[in-house]
């Protein structure tokens, strides 16, 4: 059976842990005050984070966040390699995204968890075995 993934979330001002595995940034912009190598991370995931224009749109108004979901996961589906790959790293072990964002409940980095965690257990579901209903159970030998 397939391992669940293990994603963390962490502001990129706080700082790292030993548990955090790897550390992604996932936003689209490199943050404010930081020096490209003064930020631990593993890698910057840019082309995950949502689109420009969905970030002008969303504003991190959450009357707009059941919207913004929507819409990035739409995003999403056409990054299927790259989200594979993350889902691959979070089974092997912890992974923490990284976002700049102030709201830690509203933005593209709990998206990204979300969806990443809803297509895992879509996986999971769809990988399991199924018995016909229409078919009756032989019995073993």
């Amino acid at each position: 059976m397939a391992k669940l993934p293990r994603i963390r979330l962490k502001r990129v001002y706080d700082p790292p842990a030993a548990d955090d595995g790897k550390r992604f940034l996932v936003d689209r912009l490199w943050p404010r005050g930081f020096r490209k190598d003064a930020l631990k991370t593993d890698g910057w995931l840019k082309e995950i984070a949502p689109s420009t224009a969905l970030c002008r749109w969303f504003g991190h108004d959450p009357a707009r966040w059941e919207e913004f979901q929507l819409r990035y996961f739409a995003e999403l589906r056409g990054q299927g390699e790259a989200c594979r790959d993350l889902l691959a790293q979070a089974r092997q072990g912890n992974v923490t995204f990284l976002y700049a964002a102030r709201d830690t409940e509203h933005n593209n980095a709990v998206a990204l968890k979300r969806y990443l965690e809803q297509q895992s257990s879509t996986k999971m579901a769809s990988t399991r075995r199924t018995i016909p209903l229409d078919k009756p159970l032989r019995k073993r030998r």
